[in-house]
């Protein structure tokens, strides 16, 4: 699926007058990619991907979502908190996005235990939430996102809980997931290096009203290792990034 996004505007009401999240932004994903949204706190990211997925309707311009032929329409969000189900095991979590589209119990556990023992979570299936650490809840939030099969994902800084160590792991799970799917992604975050590491492109948002200010191709071939962060190549253009989001922003910039 791809997105079309045109002159986006938001603003939200206050009790000091209205408050504008975002300005004028336009851009266009291609099919399959991985694009990443960065920029500084309170720019509007979060903002702009619930507009993206219907959660919020904007004041000005518009979303459109163009599948690709014979591809199912679902969009689907992962937010930074999990939001399993505590009264589910780790199994059914997993395989709740089969259960809703209707594949029977015995595949879909099936397919769920596969995706959890390649996620490093064998022998879990029968615990609950609240006996995961947030790096394993995490990780089962995202296989139930690709078990759901949805033609576009959105993610919201999805990883930014976790320690160094988790969040290197969830990258590379996620990268090797979305390889294997070949959906679209949008992903926020705040962190420019998670930006690089996991994206095909990295769109900048400048300070509020959250307006575009850069696009950013990432010219590293897949896969990606975390070993990749150290090369100058990716610090040069982390560096070009972080420039990029210090720049005032253009009015109507197109990407």
């Amino acid at each position: 699926m791809r997105l079309r996004c045109s002159g986006l505007g938001v603003t939200f009401p206050s009790t000091t007058g209205d408050f504008q999240a975002l300005s004028n932004v336009t851009f266009e994903t291609r099919e399959g990619e991985f694009l990443a949204i960065v920029g500084p706190s309170g720019c509007g990211k979060t903002t702009l991907l619930r507009a993206l997925g219907g959660l919020i309707a904007p004041q000005q311009g518009a979303v459109g979502r163009i599948p690709a032929p014979d591809e199912n329409k679902r969009v689907l969000m992962v937010f930074q908190e999990n939001n399993l189900f505590p009264w589910m095991t780790v199994l059914e979590n997993a395989a709740f996005g089969l259960e809703m589209k209707g594949v029977g119990k015995a595949e879909r556990h099936a397919r769920a235990r596969e995706m959890l023992q390649r996620a490093g979570l064998p022998g879990w299936d029968n615990y609950y939430p609240a006996q995961l650490s947030l790096g394993m809840k995490q990780r089962v939030a995202v296989i139930r996102s690709f078990l759901s099969n949805p033609s576009l994902l959105l993610m919201d800084e999805p990883f930014s809980a976790l320690d160094v160590q988790a969040r290197l792991t969830l990258q590379e799970e996620l990268l090797s997931l979305w390889e294997q799917s070949n959906r679209s992604v949008v992903f926020v975050t705040h962190d420019v290096e998670e930006a690089l590491l996991l994206s095909d492109r990295i769109l900048v948002l400048g300070n509020r009203p959250g307006t575009l200010v850069g696009s950013f191709p990432v010219p590293f071939g897949r896969p990606r290792r975390a070993s990749l962060t150290l090369g100058e190549e990716f610090l040069f253009l982390k560096r070009q990034i972080w420039a990029g989001i210090g720049l005032p922003a253009r009015e109507g910039m197109t990407v």
